[in-house]
């Protein structure tokens, strides 16, 4: 659990420094999604998985838990992308779709609980992860693989890469794509940057790694832990086409995240909502 704390001290000192660094890649992460970044969404192929089902073919994960070899077949160069100056805010697709994401993890006193809430509901989700807690708890990246849900590279230590040169911030990003391949079988097509900090070596790097910069439209803010009602009632009243939900299944106690959940999933489903993720570029 001292992660857990130390990663809510970092952010509550820093999320005023991470609002000026958004700020500086031209617009902040909050701010309401432009036609072009939409458009732009669309035009790249980044439309949902359709339906609440949502069902990727699930990964073996056998082989992702056993010892690296230094024999192994080297790994493939990615696809470098066009690089972005600000970060997706939104999915495309008609209908009723919205996509839940959680940052920070994995975390055995919470992570499990909310996949087993995901499973109940049959609802694939995104999860952003960090490369050191990938590195102790790797069976729940495993999980997360074999039950179809996409993994993001999150960083390994989550700092605020506005601070960082650009050869730490390379190291942040490569090692934690790194570790997911081995741990989840495929290496991640999305970057998140801790505290929704992002510049223009962000940007940059991410596209040489073959990742999309994903933010957020909603942000339920329980890593301020602000209540299990006001968390729902945070997603139930942003709930939209298009939404992109952020939470946190690490970083400090999520508790009332698991609770919250519990509630407010079946309620959007309920409400006729598909919950998506986005299909795998080739």
């Amino acid at each position: 659990m001292q992660k857990d704390h130390f990663f809510t001290r970092r952010r509550m000192l820093l999320v005023g420094a991470a609002a000026l660094g958004a700020a500086g890649t031209g617009g902040a992460v909050l701010a309401n999604v432009a036609e072009e970044t939409a458009k732009t969404a669309a035009d790249r192929t980044h439309a949902p998985v359709p339906g609440p089902q949502a069902r990727q073919a699930p990964k073996n994960s056998a082989f992702r838990l056993q010892p690296l070899t230094g024999d192994g077949p080297p790994r493939a160069a990615p696809r470098r992308l066009k690089v972005r100056k600000e970060p997706i805010l939104e999915i495309s697709g008609r209908g009723r779709h919205m996509m839940l994401t959680f940052d920070d993890g994995p975390n055995p006193d919470y992570t499990p609980h909310i996949l087993d809430t995901l499973a109940k509901y049959d609802v694939r989700a995104m999860f952003f992860v960090c490369g050191e807690c990938v590195a102790d708890y790797g069976e729940l990246v495993a999980r997360m693989a074999d039950e179809g849900h996409v993994v993001g590279n999150h960083t390994w230590t989550h700092p605020l890469l506005t601070t960082l040169n650009r050869k730490e911030i390379h190291s942040e990003m490569k090692r934690t794509s790194d570790i997911i391949e081995d741990t989840y079988g495929e290496r991640p097509q999305w970057f998140r940057a801790p505290y929704g900090a992002w510049n223009r070596a962000a940007f940059q790097l991410g596209a040489e790694m073959g990742m999309e910069p994903m933010a957020w439209t909603v942000d339920t803010t329980d890593w301020m832990e602000p209540g299990t009602d006001t968390i729902i009632d945070r997603v139930e009243s942003g709930a939209a086409p298009g939404v992109v939900v952020l939470s946190h299944d690490a970083g400090g106690d999520r508790s009332q995240t698991v609770h919250a959940i519990r509630e407010w999933l079946p309620y959007l489903i309920d409400s006729g909502y598909h919950l998506t993720v986005p299909r795998r570029r080739v």
